[in-house]
């Protein structure tokens, strides 16, 4: 028989058990702080008809998406949450209650090139509000409250969520005679990545005169974003209403929560993908700056209008998590505090006691005690080294003597402590020494 080499395709990420673990448990610190705010989770195919996903598509989502066909059947992977969003709620908006908030956690797909912090399959981490018909502005000042409390609640504090509006950035583009919007804002998502001398040369080469795209570049750069558009307003509706926004957005930022050291208005937001039509947001580390946005989204009040006539404006926050947990993992953040072991407590049968033992197991998991009963006939050593290699922190013994007397040897593996107790006091000393919360990130 051939052997073929194992491997993992590059941009795609595999864990060890124990860094699993750790992802899982950023992903349920996510999945409570999205419950907390009354979010439901929902779940959506990761298999879509390409035309469902690529009817709002163009600019970077017909690059990246991964297309194939299977029969006459023209299929494609989801670049992200949203989309199927708009198409769940489309197909079931007499069965909803609105505004109609959701959460989902699932990965998504792009065929993008694989570089550090960047993958081809990651997790996102979404949270919706759909409307129906309208939708208050008071959501879109909602989505960076849920965002900081979950970052927070991750163990993260040097962060910050910048915001913006596609309506100034439209306005601006009408008051600076841009005849190509599109490609403009996709130059403009660059700046970060490439510097304000490559944009103006891209913003030139798209039509625009030297000093016309100078002048947009300054104002995008202006140390007093909202003093410098208070100064433009009256001269474009579009830039108006985007200002009006914002405005509102940032006056309940402060009601919502939401810390001041933790958001700012950059104008140079503009996010790449086509549907955003209002407020849109990206989230930076401030230690990591290099490794690009890790929460993003916006307001789309569109999307929908691809799959039905009736108007469903939404606003979104998504959160990279798979970029976010390798940051976290690189730059040695994880909490190695944090539970990895797949059990609290390691039955270990000596002698022929299996049959106590099992029954030992069946009830600490009746109380509530993740618990693994060691099986394989081997010595002692080896099956204490096996729970130190999992990190277990209890085994509890039986021998003969444990099941003459309806009792168990408990150690704590972390402290070399060890008594004789019954099964239900054992549960109890297991699960008082287990309950105290720790946050995936480390403390500082």
């Amino acid at each position: 028989m051939q052997r073929i080499k194992p491997r993992t395709l590059s941009g795609f990420m595999e864990l060890l058990p124990d860094k699993q673990a750790q992802m899982d448990a950023v992903l349920g610190v996510l999945r409570q702080t999205y419950e907390l705010y009354g979010f439901t989770g929902i779940d959506t195919p990761a298999i879509e008809s390409a035309e469902v996903l690529l009817a709002k598509g163009g600019g970077e989502t017909e690059k990246q998406i991964y297309r194939f066909t299977k029969g006459d059947s023209d299929l494609a992977l989801r670049f992200d949450l949203t989309v199927p969003l708009a198409k769940y709620v489309a197909m079931n908006a007499g069965q909803l209650a609105f505004p109609f908030r959701r959460y989902q956690i699932a990965k998504v797909y792009r065929g993008e090139r694989a570089q550090r912090g960047r993958f081809r399959e990651f997790y996102q981490a979404d949270i919706d509000v759909i409307g129906d018909g309208t939708l208050d502005i008071a959501s879109d000042a909602e989505m960076p409250a849920v965002i900081c409390d979950a970052l927070r609640r991750l163990g993260l504090e040097r962060f910050c969520i910048r915001i913006n509006n596609r309506k100034v950035l439209n306005g601006l583009f009408a008051l600076l005679d841009v005849t190509d919007p599109v490609a403009v804002m996709g130059a403009v998502d660059k700046l970060e990545k490439i510097g304000p001398e490559k944009v103006a040369g891209i913003l030139t080469d798209l039509g625009m005169t030297a000093d016309k795209a100078h002048e947009l570049l300054d104002i995008l750069s202006a140390s007093d974003p909202m003093g410098t558009l208070e100064d433009l307003a009256g001269k474009n509706p579009a830039l108006d209403a985007g200002l009006a926004e914002l405005k509102a957005v940032t006056a309940l930022l402060p009601g919502f929560g939401v810390p001041d050291d933790k958001w700012r208005v950059d104008l140079t937001i503009a996010r790449g993908l086509d549907y955003y039509t209002g407020t849109v947001y990206e989230t930076q580390l401030l230690d990591y700056p290099e490794v690009g946005s890790v929460c993003s989204g916006g307001r789309y009040d569109d999307l929908a209008g691809y799959y039905t006539d009736r108007k469903l404006p939404g606003v979104g926050l998504s959160i990279g998590v798979t970029r976010l947990f390798y940051i976290l993992q690189e730059q040695g953040l994880l909490n190695d505090a944090l539970p990895t072991a797949p059990c609290d407590a390691l039955v270990i049968p000596l002698g022929e006691e299996l049959d106590y033992a099992v029954r030992c197991a069946a009830a600490l998991r009746n109380a509530g005690v993740r618990t693994q009963v060691y099986t394989e006939k081997k010595k002692a050593k080896a099956k204490f080294a096996y729970a130190d290699k999992l990190r277990i922190p209890y085994a509890a013994v039986v021998g003969e003597d444990e099941a003459a007397n309806g009792t168990v040897g408990l150690k704590d593996l972390r402290t070399g402590e060890q008594s004789t107790v019954s099964v239900d006091r054992a549960a109890e000393i297991i699960q008082e020494s287990l309950h105290t919360p720790v946050t995936p990130v480390k403390e500082k």
